[in-house]
């Protein structure tokens, strides 16, 4: 028999950028476990086969689009949500874009802000509806809600020419425990997911140069590339009644890269 606390059934999981890579293996995962998934993306043709891959498992889902980095259409789509699903019992902000790979000394306020209006400020918004959301219910006299950021290895390694998207993760894992002290005593808990190397579509111009796959995979003790799979069960466990007194912390899933 499955252990009951991972019966994620009647839960409902928004996850932003959740129409591919490690959005998409969390909602997977999700709603395997029995978890209703809504998705947010920016592109429409990604949300509908998304859709059909989640459908398979036979709870609800539904896809938005959505721009997180503009705070009115995360208000008008956090709405949305709601009046479709009803309540939003996880929220994992996991919308984001990376470095173009340009040196420090050459990134323009355009390059800043364009990486920190996707991955900071983009989560901000998300996570302060949703924390606005599950504050409103606790007070209500139904507690609890699951926050979740995901942040980076970068965040907590020196990631030359990536100076910005550094910057973004490293205070999001920041927000992220602060958020957690503030909401824990209504049953809210707040964590962040920091990636190692994983294969997405983000990586995948990083992975098919040889010169930095046959220095880097090598280094990496597990002896490949992470999946988006790898971020299925950590999602179940945050999401699920067994984590309710686990809160402000870091999920490193790197297959050992940082210890190494």
């Amino acid at each position: 028999m499955a252990y009951k606390a991972f019966d994620l059934t009647g839960k409902v999981a928004l996850i932003t950028g959740g129409n591919g890579g490690i959005g998409l293996g969390m909602g997977k995962a999700i709603a395997e476990a029995g978890g209703d998934v809504c998705i947010w993306g920016t592109n429409e043709a990604k949300n509908a086969a998304a859709l059909e891959e989640l459908k398979p498992f036979g709870t609800k889902v539904d896809a938005m689009t959505c721009n997180v980095g503009d705070s009115q259409q995360v208000k008008d789509c956090f709405a949305e949500t709601l009046s479709r699903f009803g309540r939003v019992d996880g929220c994992f902000a996991n919308a984001g874009v990376t470095s173009d790979g340009r040196s420090f000394l050459d990134i323009d306020d355009a390059e800043w802000q364009r990486v920190m209006g996707v991955n900071m400020d983009g989560a901000f918004y998300t996570l302060q509806e949703a924390a606005r959301h599950m504050a409103e219910r606790a007070k209500a006299g139904d507690p609890g809600g699951r926050l979740v950021g995901t942040a980076s290895l970068a965040a907590i390694s020196g990631a030359a020419r990536n100076e910005h998207y550094a910057a973004t993760k490293g205070g999001l894992i920041s927000m992220m425990n602060a958020i957690a002290v503030e909401f824990a005593g209504k049953g809210i808990t707040a964590n962040s997911i920091l990636p190692g190397w994983i294969e997405t579509a983000m990586t995948e111009p990083m992975f098919n140069w040889s010169k930095f796959s046959d220095n880097v995979k090598p280094r990496i003790p597990a002896g490949r590339w992470g999946n988006p799979e790898d971020f299925g069960g950590i999602a179940v466990y945050i999401m699920s009644n067994a984590s309710s007194y686990h809160t402000g912390d870091t999920f490193l899933i790197d297959g050992g890269y940082f210890l190494f």
